[in-house]
């Protein structure tokens, strides 16, 4: 198996990808990653570059043909599950961490320690209406939390505002999305909002840093404040550390 890390949780967000070769080193999996990875070609999909997106995916495609794929990044488990064979003509043995934690969980070859506490879940548009992956992470919290459902959850859940090159195109909108989104959340109860895409957490986290500066010293409630994690993260935080299945 090769994790995968992807653009985001390799060079942005590397705690997610810390986080996820933790886990699979207690679980006691066997794994590796490439030196140099190359980009998964979501984006360049997305946004219409189609001649530069063959290019990338043809690299890295080269360096993965013939293995089982692990990918933190839900954009990237769409890509190689659905673009590969159209644009390419080839099939990719690939796996989303969440399908591969509830795997690892039921199995007992991780041990959480479930823990009282009220955690939300967004669905990443890539993930969910793409790919139709809507319980695996949900079986994940449920064993280590209590699950609050937003209003909006699965299929109709809200987009974070980030996909298919709307923030870097259209900012101001993806930026009322996120809003929307986090405020789904907020009226759970939840303090905690947990999701399987790195790139829904960037621009999720982005606009809930801004907004808390923005209301530095006007009158803002710490009780508001919303803390958002990958599904790895969210475990690393409760994994018994004597338990090493497998060492």
């Amino acid at each position: 198996m090769i994790y995968f890390k992807g653009c985001t949780a390799r060079e942005k967000l590397k705690e997610i990808s810390k986080s996820t070769q933790k886990l699979l080193d207690q679980a006691g999996v066997e794994y590796s990653s490439l030196d140099v990875e190359e980009c998964c070609g979501s984006v360049l999909l997305r946004t219409g570059f189609q001649e530069d997106a063959q290019q990338v995916m043809r690299k890295t495609w080269d360096k993965l043909k013939g293995e089982q794929i692990l990918v933190s990044c839900a954009g990237c488990y769409r890509t190689f599950s659905e673009d590969y064979p159209e644009v390419l003509g080839v099939e990719m043995d690939v796996i989303h961490i969440s399908q591969l934690l509830e795997d690892l969980i039921r199995e007992g070859r991780l041990n959480i320690e479930g823990v009282d506490v009220k955690v939300t879940y967004h669905d990443p548009c890539h993930l969910g209406r793409h790919m139709n992956e809507y319980q695996a992470p949900r079986n994940v919290l449920k064993k280590t939390a209590h699950l609050v459902e937003m209003s909006r959850n699965r299929e109709l859940a809200r987009c974070c505002g980030a996909g298919s090159g709307v923030k870097s195109a259209f900012p101001e909108i993806s930026q009322e999305v996120a809003k929307m989104r986090l405020e789904d959340a907020k009226k759970t109860g939840s303090k905690l909002l947990v999701t399987c895409c790195p790139f829904c957490i960037l621009n999720l986290k982005s606009v809930e840093e801004t907004a808390k500066n923005e209301n530095t010293g006007e009158n803002e409630d710490p009780e508001e404040a919303l803390e958002i994690l990958d599904l790895s993260q969210f475990l690393v935080n409760r994994l018994r550390e004597d338990h090493y299945e497998g060492v």
